[in-house]
């Protein structure tokens, strides 16, 4: 039983770093309106490290797309560009400024690869898993107790809201003019 559709979005740019930024921010305004805010860190980064990985690496243009697809259990976040030579992982070190994109991504994803596409380039992507991001915080990371011994009573007060709007804010005083009259 399918409980979720699956979601695409797609964004097509030249990997610049004023774009970056701005490609960045829609990340992140499409992983708010999934509902999937605990990925946003994760996915602002990875995209973040393959955009300048093709606007440092890529040939002849910088032409490329972004896409994330957010699956039952997963996020998948690919950029496609148009340089057919596949990525190099370096071995760098700690104290490398350059060359550890690829390993951040995959240090920080649950899955990251790289498909040939022909002779028109090649697509660089990773996952995330959606678990986390929906699964509920774990306030308190004690150990739970055992029938052995006796449970010291633990409160959590917890808001739940069905939209933002829903959320009562103060609010703020108006402002009040330097200029007499």
């Amino acid at each position: 039983m399918i409980s979720h559709p699956s979601r695409h979005c797609t964004v097509e740019l030249q990997a610049l770093p004023s774009r970056i930024g701005q490609v960045r921010r829609i990340v992140s305004a499409q992983l708010r309106y999934w509902h999937m805010d605990p990925l946003i860190d994760r996915a602002s980064l990875g995209v973040t490290e393959l955009l300048s990985n093709v606007h440092r690496h890529a040939q002849p243009d910088k032409t490329c797309t972004v896409e994330m697809e957010l699956l039952l259990d997963r996020l998948k976040v690919s950029v496609h560009d148009h340089d057919p030579r596949l990525p190099v992982v370096a071995d760098a070190g700690p104290l490398a400024t350059c060359g550890r994109g690829l390993a951040m991504v995959a240090a920080m994803s649950e899955s990251w690869g790289v498909l040939p596409d022909g002779e028109s380039g090649k697509v660089v992507w990773f996952t995330l898993p959606t678990s986390a991001a929906t699964a509920p915080v774990a306030w308190d990371r004690r150990p739970v107790h055992t029938a052995a011994e006796p449970a010291e009573p633990r409160f959590t007060e917890v808001a739940l809201v069905d939209h933002v709007s829903d959320v009562r804010r103060a609010e703020p005083a108006p402002a009040r003019s330097a200029v007499p009259g």
